[in-house]
């Protein structure tokens, strides 16, 4: 079976993460991206250049968990495809970055792994009612 991968973005959180909700209220995330640029150079060198800045959307989980877990200058790893839209303003094609996942990026971010699975670290939002006890 051939391995399926998907299209990845590197970049940086240019502004706080929003997060919308359309009228249905299915959350929707939106967000800023840098991705940094190099040149090399003749003699092994690299140059620095100017950041370029992108649209970033998500949706779901990808998105509440964007607005929670990410700020401003944070590095990141997306996984997604590009998405090309026309902007009913302008009449322009545009495009933005649809992410299904994300993450830090491990060799920008110091962190700890928390490796329970998410039920375990977050309660229940509806726990079930304690059962009466019966003695005999």
């Amino acid at each position: 079976m051939p391995i399926r991968t998907q299209m990845s973005l590197v970049g940086f959180i240019a502004n706080d993460p929003e997060l919308h909700f359309t009228e249905a209220g299915n959350e929707y995330g939106r967000v800023r991206v840098g991705i940094e640029h190099w040149r090399k150079e003749a003699d092994g060198s690299f140059t620095k250049l100017d950041p370029t800045f992108h649209d970033m959307v998500t949706f779901d989980s990808t998105a509440r968990e964007t607005y929670a877990r990410f700020r401003k200058g944070d590095s990141f790893i997306a996984s997604g495809y590009v998405h090309e839209y026309e902007d009913k303003r302008t009449g322009t094609v545009k495009e933005e970055f649809v992410a299904r996942t994300m993450g830090h990026n491990v060799t920008r971010t110091a962190y700890e792994v928390d490796r329970r699975r998410k039920a375990q670290v977050e309660p229940a939002r509806n726990p079930p009612a304690a059962t009466p006890a019966v003695g005999l």
